[in-house]
């Protein structure tokens, strides 16, 4: 693996770590009590009429989805950091050969090569 492309690729997860929990920041907050990563959304009150209730519901239905989308990513980019601290950044997880640079430069988050993520999801 190039340096270059693992220094570009670090730099760019750690740009990507800080957005995403500023993302997550906004709407949830770290659970205390986990030793992962694992936010918990907040319920926002907005008054006690009806109408307020419902949209508090959908809003918390929404940034519920949008938490577990967000949180996904940000543990597969603390993945690719570990991997990177660790020396093995770009090697697929599966069959243990490089993975194409080319889809690193793409998804610097991935953790397989192409052949074995095509296998998994049935593409083959």
């Amino acid at each position: 693996m190039k340096k270059d492309l693992v220094a570009k690729a670090k730099k760019w997860l750690e740009e990507e770590k800080m957005r995403l929990e500023t993302e997550l920041s906004k709407f949830s907050h770290r659970n205390p009590k986990s030793t992962e990563n694992n936010f918990e959304t907040d319920f926002q009150n907005a008054g006690d009429s009806e109408d307020e209730n419902a949209s508090e519901v959908a809003q918390f239905s929404d940034n519920l989805s949008l938490e577990d989308e967000l949180e996904k990513a940000f543990r597969d980019v603390e993945s690719a950091l570990k991997q990177i601290e660790k020396g093995d950044y770009g090697i697929c997880k599966y069959c243990h050969q490089p993975i194409d640079e080319r889809r690193l430069i793409a998804r610097p988050t991935s953790s397989s090569c192409i052949q074995c993520k095509k296998t998994l999801t049935q593409e083959v």
